[in-house]
This record gives C-alpha cells, structure tokens and sequence, in this order.
C-alpha cells in the first residue's frame, strides 16, 4: 500500500514539473528548464525503479497511470494560473466602437485598429497585446461593450519594438 500512495505521489509531483518544464522551454527560459529537467528526470527515475523493481504489480502500474493523468491535469491549472508571457487578441466587429477602444486604452492595453471589407462590406478589427494573466479581464471588457464579437486569442513568441512594449517593460520594474 505504501509503494501505491508513493507511485500517485510521485506521478502527481512529477508531471506539473515535466509541463513546467516544457512551457520554460518553449518560452526560452532555459535556466529553470533546466532545473525542472533535473527534477523531473529524478522524480521519474525513482518512481519508475518503484513500479519495476521486480515485484511489477497491475496496481501499482495503473496507479502510475492515473497518477499522469491526474499531473497533467494539475500541471495545465499551475500553468493557468501562472499565466506567463502575452496574449494577442484579435477582435472582429461589425461596427466601429471608439467607445470600446478608448475603454481598452485606458486600461492600459494597447489596441491598434483596422478597417476592411469582408463578405457583408465593411468590418472592423482590433488587435490589441496584452500579458496573459489580464486577458480574462481584457476579454470581459470586450464581451462588455461587443457581446457579438469575434475573438481569437493566440500567444506570441517574439516582440521587437513598438509603442506598447516599452510601455509593458517600463510597468515591469
């Protein structure tokens, strides 16, 4: 029984650590993904050596099984919450709504507008980069003055230049 509770244990420690690791990669934060791969690949080590000691149980395997299942589940909440990076929103309209893009401006987000014509004539587009843990709020106010827009939210990986990343960087310190 001690070696089923230490399995679970072990799986749901393990797989936030491997997600975390993954996503301090993607985002190029390779000091901390290197930490979280030395965790992560002792963790498995030693719960692995548990389940294959020689004694293999089926419990003991579907354990581990569920123990993953239940990590990554875990590992995807730790990383909504952590929320690192930006988020871009594209917003579509049907009408032009100043009264929304100066709302957005003044709480801070950065919104640049388009106009163009889509199948029903004219449309409007907003595209506005924000940190990822204010696009819940970013969203609500949209939903708030557009209930009918269209929005598409999409992570960028790169930035060089422009009015609001200096903006966001000076906000940061």
């Amino acid at each position: 029984m001690y070696n089923i509770i230490l399995i679970f244990l072990l799986q749901i420690i393990l797989v936030p650590i491997l997600s975390l690791r993954i996503i301090f990669v993607v985002k190029n934060v390779t000091i901390l993904a290197s930490i979280f791969g030395f965790l992560e690949a002792l963790i498995h080590i030693f719960g692995l050596s548990i389940v294959l000691s020689g004694d293999q149980s089926i419990v003991e395997m579907l354990i581990y099984a569920i123990g993953f299942g239940v990590g990554i589940f875990i590992g995807g909440y730790i990383e909504n919450k952590m929320a690192i990076g930006y988020s871009t929103l594209t917003v579509n309209l049907l009408e032009e709504n100043t009264t929304l893009v100066t709302a957005l401006r003044n709480e801070g987000f950065g919104v640049t507008t388009f106009e163009g014509r889509g199948r029903d004539g004219v449309r409007y587009q907003l595209q506005i980069l924000a940190k990822r843990n204010a696009e819940k709020k970013l969203i609500a106010m949209i939903e708030q003055y557009e209930p009918q827009a269209f929005i598409i939210s999409y992570e960028p990986r790169k930035f060089k230049g422009g009015y609001l990343l200096k903006a966001l960087k000076v906000k940061e310190r």
